[in-house]
């Protein structure tokens, strides 16, 4: 585990380095211990902006925050990270998992009946072989759940990088913007990781 900080108008202090430390611990549970961090500390104004960027497996995991307290944006952008880390975790398991085999359905009872076969016939002669196939009672099929929001949808027109972070800050897999010139796009994240840019026409 390899951490790099980069401090914008902000000194980087012992206390805000032991507790992305001690943070990035946790995270070996779920992620491993082959990642590397890169921590971006800004301080403006009134406000402390932390950016913390993980990579793993050529994935980035972003968290941004910020606060009046740099201690309280570096925490905020943590728990972001561990939520992402998370879900790419849990879609790694996904797409490692195979389907199982199912073992051959054996149909019993009448003679001349074996893996799905049956004789048809009246006579010993007569006996034609038939492949049985079995269809499952009823479809089932799953209601769609709509569920109306915001959170996915930029109020101001934004740069294609912009929009990234944006939606990584939001932790929304679909995040719908308009660039400067006023085209409709969206940034959709597919299971592998990676953000597709879609274009409206």
């Amino acid at each position: 585990m390899n951490v790099e900080y980069t401090g914008r108008q902000y000194e980087v202090k012992d206390a805000v380095r032991k507790q992305v430390e001690h943070s990035l611990t946790k995270l070996q549970k779920i992620l491993g211990s082959n990642f590397d961090t890169h921590v971006i500390l800004a301080a403006e104004k009134h406000r402390h902006i932390a950016e913390i960027t993980i990579t793993v497996r050529d994935h980035s995991i972003v968290g941004l925050a910020q606060a009046k307290d740099m201690t309280v944006a570096v925490t905020e952008a943590l728990d972001r990270i561990h939520r992402q880390a998370v879900k790419y975790k849990g879609r790694w398991r996904t797409r490692k998992r195979h389907p199982r085999k199912r073992a051959p359905h054996k149909r019993g009872g009448a003679a001349g009946e074996e893996d799905g076969r049956a004789a048809v016939g009246e006579t010993p002669a007569a006996v034609v072989p038939v492949l049985v196939h079995s269809f499952p009672p009823s479809v089932r099929t799953t209601e769609a759940h709509v569920v109306r929001t915001q959170d996915a949808v930029a109020l101001r027109p934004l740069t294609l990088e912009e929009a990234i972070k944006e939606a990584e800050f939001r932790d929304r897999d679909v995040f719908v913007f308009r660039d400067p010139e006023g085209r409709v796009k969206v940034l959709h994240r597919l299971k592998d990781g990676k953000m597709e840019l879609i274009e409206a026409p």
